[in-house]
């Protein structure tokens, strides 16, 4: 049997995924739909697709069996909702919204329909949170008493571009999106790798000095100014986690934009940009090579001629030796890949969930847990830095 997906968005990131799709064998058909028609029409045209559909709402209307949503961040949630009440499973680009009470109605009509809800976490399959999940697994860490996830992404490296190419002459007003409201990358990687949830947070924002009209409140559709953002963590049961969000930051984010530490009592990982090393009480081990990723597709692919240069290594990075490909089907493999090789994995997490009823890794109650304390968090930053507690929607439940 075989399902048949809508592409919602045909910008510079959904074309990737469609083609991973197109190729994957439990979908059969892929249609496309886009607020400007004629980049629906490229992609359907440049990937041999089944065809566009004039709106969202025709989408829903029509018999695809799921939809992939990969518009702007901030209209996730309500898009998310309206899609599950139409009867449809959803595949949904970070973050999962942008309020706890999109959340909490994500959920609640998961648990009525009982569709497949799933965010595509490219941080679940980040090589250090696999290398994390292992070790973790394994008892390696002792008790994780603490952990940092930074997501380093430098809006000079790439952003302007990927915003002008979005939001069009408003680009500067949606530019300023607040930057513990995109939180997934990295507090993802960190609870992907340790489980867990974070429980309250105290958060210091940044304001924004470039004076370039990106990050102006009187600008910003976000009243937002905040360019930089740090988050002190409580986790469950003890221990905290520092998130740092940057767009400001003096560091090569085109190399690596996530990275990770997490200390335990009995062994320690950390991350840097181009060095990974385990260590425990006898000495440490450099783990450089079984993080390390190759590129799938050349940066001069014609299917990046719409990706910024400074963001076409994201785009690319396919396996490392940490990843278990055997898991993937045939077609997938030595396609093209990206965001160190996580897409494939989440492009068949999916469409496993969908066919066959398994409940994705990253599902509603997953997702909340990686996004909730980011949208705290810019909550206290706000008030000053006040410690916050985080509401929970609890664990997901069993799926036969």
């Amino acid at each position: 049997m075989t399902f048949r997906i809508g592409i919602v968005g045909a910008g510079q990131f959904s074309g990737h995924f469609a083609k991973l799709f197109h190729a994957h064998p439990l979908v059969s058909e892929i249609f496309v739909t886009d607020v400007i028609p004629e980049r629906a029409d490229a992609l359907v045209s440049a990937q041999g697709l089944a065809g566009t559909l004039p709106s969202f709402e025709a989408m829903l209307e029509s018999d695809v069996d799921a939809v992939a949503i990969f518009t702007q961040r901030w209209t996730h949630g309500p898009l998310v909702v309206q899609a599950l009440r139409a009867g449809k499973h959803v595949y949904s680009a970070v973050p999962m919204a942008t309020a706890v009470t999109e959340i909490e109605e994500i959920i609640a009509e998961v648990t009525r329909t009982g569709l497949v809800y799933m965010m595509g976490e490219t941080s679940q399959y980040n090589p250090a949170t696999v290398f994390a999940r292992q070790r973790m697994a394994e008892g390696a860490f002792g008790r994780v008493f603490y952990a940092e996830g930074d997501y380093v992404h430098d809006m000079d490296l790439g952003f302007y571009a990927a915003y002008q190419f979005s939001g069009g002459e408003a680009w500067k007003s949606t530019a300023s999106y607040p930057p513990m409201l995109y939180p997934t990358h990295s507090v993802g990687g960190v609870l992907g790798g340790i489980g867990g949830r974070a429980v309250s947070v105290s958060c210091i924002g940044v304001r924004d000095q470039r004076g370039d009209g990106v990050f102006d409140r009187d600008v910003s559709m976000f009243d937002n100014d905040f360019s930089n953002a740090t988050a002190l963590f409580e986790l469950e049961g003890g221990g905290s986690m520092r998130i740092n969000e940057f767009r400001r930051v003096g560091y090569p984010s085109h190399l690596r934009e996530s990275r990770f530490r997490f200390f335990g009592t009995e062994g320690s990982f950390e991350q840097l940009v181009e060095t990974s090393v385990w260590q425990d009480k006898s000495g440490f081990t450099d783990v450089t090579e079984q993080l390390a990723t190759t590129a799938s597709i050349s940066p001069d692919d014609p299917s990046l001629a719409d990706v910024d240069p400074a963001l076409r290594d994201a785009f690319i990075s396919g396996m490392a030796p940490v990843h278990d490909a055997s898991r993937l089907p045939a077609e997938l493999r030595g396609m093209p890949n990206g965001h160190e090789g996580s897409h494939h994995f989440l492009v068949d997490d999916f469409a496993r969930a969908v066919e066959f009823g398994e409940l994705p890794p990253v599902n509603a109650w997953q997702a909340a847990r990686y996004t909730l304390p980011g949208i705290i968090a810019h909550q206290s930053a706000l008030r000053g830095g006040e410690r916050l507690p985080i509401p929970d929607f609890g664990d997901a439940p069993s799926r036969e």
